[in-house]
């Protein structure tokens, strides 16, 4: 299958298109609501720093055909259950939902985290009322191995923690 994205790491050219991805209400219901332009600022760069010290962030989710930002796909360093791990994250406009877009973007990323950084597990984190966000890493052939609770935006927020296991190190394990 040809794949409709393309990731890439965001520009300058691309606040506009993430403005509009986190500033719109429904899109960011899982983060307590749409962020501020000061927000949106940090934001973007806070993955600017990521892409100088860690080589990755969460990339600008492009639609091939039409060449619009529809959201972010990538990795980025978090800690989940008390470890500091690599996880796959995923946040795409709502116009864009239940389309296959996060889970093409996540597999991509998930890829790429096992071959070109060589983890040995990749980890989501999933707000426990994000049945959709659930799903997409369920799909990735995640399973859930804890629950733990993220204080944000003065939010106690329980999460569930997946993950998958690189096959190229459990094969031989």
């Amino acid at each position: 299958m040809t794949p409709r994205l393309i990731l890439r790491e965001l520009t300058e050219e691309d606040l506009p298109s993430l403005s509009t991805l986190l500033q719109d209400e429904q899109t960011m219901h899982a983060y307590e609501g749409a962020f501020s332009n000061d927000m949106v600022h940090a934001w973007f760069c806070r993955m600017l720093e990521r892409y100088d010290s860690d080589g990755y962030g969460l990339w600008a989710a492009i639609n091939r055909d039409t060449g619009v930002m529809i959201g972010q796909c990538g990795l980025t360093r978090q800690t989940i259950l008390d470890r500091d791990v690599i996880e796959v994250g995923y946040l795409f406009h709502h116009a864009h939902w239940h389309q296959g877009f996060a889970v093409e973007a996540a597999s991509a990323c998930r890829d790429y985290a096992f071959h070109h950084v060589n983890e040995h597990k990749v980890w989501a984190q999933v707000r426990d009322t994000n049945i959709a966000s659930m799903n997409v890493a369920i799909r990735l052939g995640m399973t859930v191995r804890g629950r733990f609770v993220k204080h944000y935006r003065g939010v106690d927020m329980p999460h569930l923690a997946f993950a998958i296991n690189n096959p190229r190190f459990t094969q031989n394990a």
